[in-house]
Parts: C-alpha cells; sequence; structure tokens
C-alpha cells in the first residue's frame, strides 16, 4: 500500500491555511498537497481511501472559515496553474476547476459567449462556484451548467449530466468528492453588449460591497423572500465588532477581518448575529461559508 511519502514532492507538512483562504485566519492542514495533474490527484485520492484518511477540498478559499486549531488528514488543494485549462467550441465552454471564475468569464466575453457575466464579481474558482452553486440577484451558475466531470471518494472518475443534477439556491445534489471539469453552454452575443452588462454588474457590487478589505463572500444564505444583509442591518449590527473581525458597514452580510483576527472571533460574531436576528426577526440565519 503507498504513504504519504510517495508524494513528498507534492505535500507541505503543517502548511498554514490562512494564507491560503479569504478570509486570512485558520490552523494548519497536517497535509498539504497540491497534485500536478490528475493522475496525482487520482493516486492520493485512493491512498485517502485505502487508508481512511480524512480529505478536504480547497479551491480559491473565498467560502472557508478554517479553525484556529487547523485540519487534520489531507487538504487537496488546486493551483490554477495546474487544472485551469479554459476550451471553447461554439458557443460550449469546457473549464478545469481550478480555472478562476473571473478567467472563464473573461475568455466568454472575448468570444461573445453571454450568461457568465451575470457571476461578475464573485470570488473563487470555476469548480468551487458550480460545486455551491454560486449567483446573485442576476441568477445562478447551475442554470448553464451541461455536464460535470467528477472524481468520487472511491477515486473513480464520472460524467454527471444536467439531468441528473439538481441546482438549488446556493447548493446542488452532488455528493461527489470533487467536480474536476464543467461544460457549460451559452449563447452567442455581441461582445461589447456582454462587457456593458458586466461592468454594470460590477459598478454597482462595487458601490455596496467591500471589496477593497479583506473579506470572504457571503457569510449567511438568503431565507427565503428576504436579504440576510437586510436582517442584520435591521439588526443594528452594521459595524459590530469582536476582537478583530467586524461586520461590514457597507454590507452587513460580509464580515471584515483585520491584523490579527482569527477563526475563534468570526465564529463568536456569527453566533452573535444569529441570535440578534433570531431575536428581533425569529429567523434562523443559514451559513453559506463552509466551516472546517
Amino acid at each position: 500500500m503507498p504513504s504519504l511519502d510517495d508524494f513528498s514532492d507534492i505535500t507541505l507538512l503543517n502548511e498554514p491555511l490562512a494564507k491560503h483562504t479569504w478570509l486570512r485566519v485558520g490552523g494548519p492542514a497536517q497535509y498539504f498537497i497540491e497534485p500536478r495533474n490528475f493522475d496525482e490527484l487520482c493516486d492520493v485520492v485512493r491512498y485517502c481511501r485505502d487508508s481512511d484518511t480524512p480529505i478536504h477540498i480547497l479551491g480559491g478559499g473565498s467560502n472557508i472559515l478554517v479553525r484556529d486549531e487547523g485540519v487534520s488528514g489531507v487538504v487537496l488543494h488546486f493551483k490554477p496553474e495546474h487544472f485551469s485549462e479554459i476550451t471553447i467550441s461554439g458557443t460550449q465552454v469546457r473549464a478545469q476547476a481550478g480555472a478562476l471564475l473571473s478567467n472563464v468569464i473573461s475568455r466568454c466575453i472575448q468570444e461573445g459567449l453571454a450568461g457568465l457575466e451575470t457571476l461578475a464579481g464573485i470570488p473563487g474558482t470555476i469548480g468551487g462556484a458550480v460545486a455551491g452553486n454560486a449567483g446573485g440577484n442576476n441568477g445562478d451558475i447551475g442554470q448553464f451548467v451541461k455536464e460535470m466531470q467528477v472524481l468520487t471518494a472511491e477515486g473513480e472518475v464520472k460524467t454527471r449530466t444536467a439531468e441528473e443534477i439538481y441546482f438549488n439556491y446556493r447548493q446542488t445534489s452532488i455528493t461527489d468528492l470533487v467536480v474536476t471539469e464543467i461544460l457549460f453552454a451559452l449563447r452567442q452575443d455581441d461582445p461589447d453588449e456582454i462587457s456593458q452588462r458586466m461592468r454594470k454588474i460590477w459598478i454597482m457590487k462595487k458601490a455596496t460591497q467591500p471589496l477593497s478589505f479583506q473579506s470572504a463572500g457571503c457569510i449567511f444564505r438568503n431565507p427565503r423572500g428576504t436579504k440576510a444583509g437586510a436582517l442584520i442591518e435591521q439588526a443594528g449590527l452594521k459595524g459590530t465588532r469582536v476582537g478583530n473581525v467586524e461586520v461590514s458597514d457597507r454590507h452587513a452580510n460580509f464580515f471584515v477581518t483585520h491584523p490579527g483576527a482569527s477563526a475563534e472571533e468570526i465564529l463568536k460574531l456569527i453566533d452573535l448575529t444569529r441570535s440578534k436576528v433570531s431575536e428581533q426577526h425569529g429567523i434562523d440565519l443559514e451559513l453559506e461559508i463552509k466551516i472546517w
């Protein structure tokens, strides 16, 4: 049976995860592995299966909160330079999971392909965006997915078609370990018109979100029929601070971290926010970010 020593040239021990996530907090990964190709990725997954080693998948780190004590087992990191190929044929776009969503959008606009520009300003990789059905006021990414390639926890490669996948608000029915490649079906449009639509969305986000500060994406999901940010603001929590973490005074569904911030402080602010919103509105906010 292989051991982790077999992956020593792509493994870092006790790698701090704070520098790999947008919130810039959290402890180390016991084993931080960056596969250079698909075969290495499959080999690591099969090792973890055979050895019952816990495994976590890290893309752009924009929707992850790592606890201060860190993560045991293996954290698999998709480096963009190894899993970022984008190919276009007609109105179909195939992208590897490590490609940045912003780069996929740019390529689509260059080719006059419309749809994904509605996701402008959303951070992270295309794989993470699809796995979490990223979106905003103008729609979700799932509506453009035609099929995807996935890797199961057993190390098997499978293809899932759009008919097999259920996309819901910020979630999908995908239970496989990781999405490795996605095929999108878009529509032809004038590149200038697509760019104009994207600029409008980007300008709106810059005006309403703390994009110049250290933060992640939205902390909470929007409850049905309302906005989490509005509920938090109405509860008087804008600018509320716990240690070196605060509720953004620009958009209340964003938490901004300052130097010296810890995951524990973020968790305390999450609990405080949930408690105040529940007390005032009778609504239990659900997390949009994932906690490791």
